[in-house]
């Protein structure tokens, strides 16, 4: 009775329904499967989901198991797996992207022919997108609301992870993880990025209860601040489902019972997460066209070799507060939240550039690309999202940067240029881009490439008269 276990954006064993259940049934063979959508990720991301599975490998092993890794069609090489093992079912947690919930009804009917199950589990989001609706029966549009609905809804407990994983009592051949190249595209990006994460799921319980022993107490004060590790650092852990929503649900819930102040906002951001997915299910053009229909019109660039948008991309345009933000992101792989709003805000109103473009090169940069809450958070900046910022709003990066980094730590800290000796975090910047960009820390530091007022009047002239 051996139960195929596909995992895929839920890369840990702790609150795992469907290995769970599977370890329930008797022997089973957890997979991996390299398949089109892995290898349409942006370098970054698909570089970090490779860490992701090594690390996951490494624990099943420890437990007695592996993962067997495989490329090509989900289909085809399930349909082998089941050859080769004799399963009887396919475990998966649900995935809620469009592309991957048709397929994976598409599955369900193909092996139901064979009288194999293939059965979804909860585990990506706290509620399925589909059960929360407004009182007349539709979708929300608006967070408030939506908050309102699910802050005090119950969360089903966590669950322990096994203590060993049934084996079958022969192993499918499995590829090597060099097979699968998650790293094709990093190149010399790699090395650096990866002094700046630390992956697997031990290690993002051990950030989660460091975040709730020492931060969440001020976390509503010092998340916007760059300079302050004040974040919980969970985005790049759910991810890639290293840690579950659920187990950071219940921890902020008992910090929040212990007193700690900043444990209703953290729980805020959570729940702004779940209405991304929200959004995506009920409303999937968000990932890919203006959600108001009304923004089709507008005047935005899209032009990607434009002289102004490759300063932007390069962390050159002469806005101290901007380039940071950015040359943090190509560091690290990770940009403040308070940063990418006004990174976003400057892509797309100063310098008038459509949000797909800065989505794009988001999705090429950030190893805590999520597709749901990236087109929500860029839409939202840009004015066209529901929920939106006002198309009228022009973040100041200048005024940003005196109220949440006065000292100017965050710009010293990934700005080389203009400074006698500038730290580590800012010289790997010049390590990790391509040697083509022709950058140096001894360079000038550039002059903006549009002045702030400028841009801004420029953003608001476009927008007058047009009835958004």
């Amino acid at each position: 009775m051996t139960t195929l276990l596909w995992f895929r954006r839920d890369l840990r064993l702790s609150d795992h329904s469907a290995l769970t259940a599977a370890c329930e049934q008797g022997p089973v063979v957890p997979v991996f499967i390299r398949d089109g959508m892995v290898d349409a990720l942006g370098a970054a991301p698909k570089w970090r989901l490779g860490l992701s599975v090594a690390a996951l490998s490494e624990a099943l092993e420890n437990r007695g198991s592996r993962l067997i890794l495989r490329s090509g069609m989900p289909s085809e090489v399930l349909a082998e797996l089941v050859e080769e093992t004799g399963a009887e079912r396919i475990f998966m947690s649900r995935s809620f992207h469009p592309e991957t919930a048709e397929r994976d009804l598409m599955l369900q009917e193909r092996f139901a022919d064979q009288d194999i199950e293939v059965k979804l589990f909860d585990g990506h989001v706290l509620f399925e997108p589909t059960s929360v609706e407004t009182k007349t029966g539709g979708p929300y549009k608006v967070f408030s609301p939506y908050w309102k609905a699910i802050k005090n809804r119950e969360v089903e407990d966590e669950l322990d992870a096994p203590d060993k994983i049934p084996s079958p009592k022969s192993w499918p051949d499995s590829e090597k993880p060099s097979d699968l190249k998650f790293d094709d595209r990093m190149n010399r990006g790699a090395e650096v990025v990866r002094r700046f994460t630390e992956p697997g799921e031990a290690a993002a319980q051990k950030r989660l209860a460091q975040f709730i022993e020492e931060a969440v107490e001020d976390y509503d004060k010092m998340r916007d601040r760059p300079a302050v590790d004040g974040t919980s650092g969970m985005s790049e852990y759910l991810t890639y489902g290293e840690i579950s929503p659920r187990q950071c649900w219940h921890a902020g819930v008992q910090a929040r019972e212990a007193g700690k102040a900043g444990a209703e906002a953290f729980l805020r951001e959570l729940g702004w997460r779940e209405f991304a997915y929200h959004l995506m299910v009920h409303m999937p053009r968000i990932l890919t066209d203006n959600w108001r229909e009304k923004w089709d019109a507008f005047p935005w660039k899209d032009d990607e070799r434009a002289a102004e948008i490759k300063a932007w991309k390069q962390g050159r345009t002469g806005i101290p507060f901007v380039d940071a933000g950015l040359r943090e992101m190509y560091v690290t792989g990770r940009m403040h939240n308070r940063v990418r709003m006004i990174v976003a805000s400057y892509l797309t109103k100063h310098l008038m550039t459509d949000w797909r473009v800065g989505q794009r090169w988001f999705e090429e940069c950030l190893t805590d690309w999520d597709p749901a809450s990236n087109a929500m958070g860029w839409q939202w900046v840009a004015g066209s999202g529901p929920d939106a910022s006002p198309y009228f709003r022009v973040f100041n990066p200048m005024t940003q940067r005196e109220k949440f980094d006065p000292d100017k730590e965050y710009i010293t800290r990934w700005i080389a240029e203009g400074q006698d000796n500038p730290p580590d975090t800012a010289l790997a910047y010049f390590e990790a881009i391509p040697r083509r960009w022709n950058m140096s820390p001894d360079d000038p530091y550039p002059e903006p490439i549009v002045a702030l007022d400028e841009g801004r009047q420029r953003a608001l002239e476009a927008y007058e008269n047009r009835s958004f």
